[in-house]
């Protein structure tokens, strides 16, 4: 009930949400597998998509705490 309190207070106040960034809404793709091709060079393009997933991972974090603290959320 204190949850849709506090929603409809912030919605009758006017907060308005910064856009999402487009980076954040991204899925990284599996690396592909050829045929023939040695599984360590599968392993390491696969490991490079995890890293990248990670690191967008990263920036949604950073993007959404900082968001709490410009509207003066308290974790």
């Amino acid at each position: 009930m204190n949850r849709a309190a506090v929603a409809s207070g912030q919605a009758a106040a006017g907060i308005v949400l910064p856009p999402l960034p487009n980076d954040l809404r991204m899925q990284e793709a599996h690396a592909p597998v050829r045929e023939g091709e040695p599984l360590i060079a599968i392993l390491a393009r696969e490991r490079q998509a995890l890293d990248r997933a990670n690191a967008r991972q990263g920036r949604s974090i950073k993007f959404y705490d900082d968001l709490r603290t410009k509207l003066g959320a308290r974790p």
